[in-house]
């Protein structure tokens, strides 16, 4: 039996107000960060131009997030209200309504694009922006349980972030790097589905009708070979950095951190523990450590 998500009478101004910026997800804004990720590798995000134009990509793709989250909760109000946590949403609880959300999304978006617009003169930025915004309702609205394609759909999202950046500063994006985001977003997305069953299958949970179509090896194959891609990936990139940079030893050295952080991931999802992978990044000390040897390595080969 389906149940309705309660309604709150004369909620006050400020609880409303503290339910949209809940809506808006601001702690998965730390997915944003993947715009520096062209001006961190080719060594210029410390440029104050640079530096400048990131951080305006930064907060488009923030605005444009925030309104996939507000569409996307409205959408599955009507699921969510039967999930033991989710019903805490601010929708599923009764402190919004859908229709709320989606006028709050629609406004995230033009802002969204007002910002890149203004920025890049409705240039390359702008683009970007606008092609997150429909990847991310087509998820939203119609894909989301459809498998295989969802999993495609999350992990473009993370790559138009990174394009993003390139973008916004005028950087080149390597082949090389396009393969790393875009197989290393796949990875970080199956693992998120991988550790969602497995927590589900230990806790005689319900899981969500997308994850339900994977069976767990089939999301064990897909880590395996995301990671081998970018992996590979990574090393000829590794490779070719060194070789612009005067075959510095410390891009190669970066190798080992970066893969030991991919393994340390993957055992992570594979224990049920990334179902929200900022939440890993944040709490897990083992894959900060190697998340920060890897950025020393890399960045003293492409500075020093």
């Amino acid at each position: 039996m389906q149940r309705r998500p309660p309604r709150v009478p004369h909620l006050r101004p400020l609880a409303r107000l503290r339910a949209g910026v809940r809506l808006m997800r601001p702690r998965q804004w730390v997915k944003n960060v993947l715009v520096a990720a062209a001006p961190l590798a080719a060594g210029t995000l410390t440029q104050p131009r640079v530096l400048l134009h990131t951080a305006t990509a930064f907060v488009a793709l923030a605005l444009a997030s925030s309104a996939t989250y507000c569409l996307n909760d409205a959408m599955d109000a009507e699921a969510d209200s039967l999930h033991p946590v989710k019903s805490r949403r601010p929708i599923p609880s009764g402190l919004l309504t859908s229709r709320v959300a989606v006028v709050l999304a629609s406004v995230l978006a033009a802002a969204a694009l007002l910002v890149a617009g203004l920025a890049s003169s409705w240039g390359p930025l702008s683009g970007v922006v606008v092609a997150y915004l429909v990847v991310t309702a087509a998820y939203s609205i119609a894909l989301k349980h459809q498998p295989v394609l969802e999993l495609g759909l999350i992990s473009a999202g993370f790559v138009l972030r990174a394009i993003a950046g390139g973008v916004a500063t005028g950087i080149p994006l390597s082949q090389w790097f396009l393969i790393v985001t875009g197989f290393g977003s796949l990875y970080m997305v199956a693992g998120k589905r991988l550790s969602e069953l497995v927590r589900a299958q230990h806790e005689n949970g319900a899981v969500r009708r997308a994850v339900a179509h994977y069976p767990l090896s089939y999301l064990r194959g897909i880590l395996a070979i995301s990671a081998s891609v970018a992996i590979a990936g990574y090393c000829l990139w590794a490779a070719d950095v060194a070789a612009h940079h005067g075959n510095s030893i410390w891009v190669g050295v970066s190798v080992f951190p970066f893969v030991l952080a991919l393994l340390r991931y993957g055992l992570d999802a594979d224990g049920g523990q990334v179902e929200e992978p900022e939440e890993v990044v944040i709490h897990d000390r083992t894959l900060q450590g190697l998340g920060l040897l890897w950025l020393l390595t890399y960045a003293a080969g492409v500075l020093l």
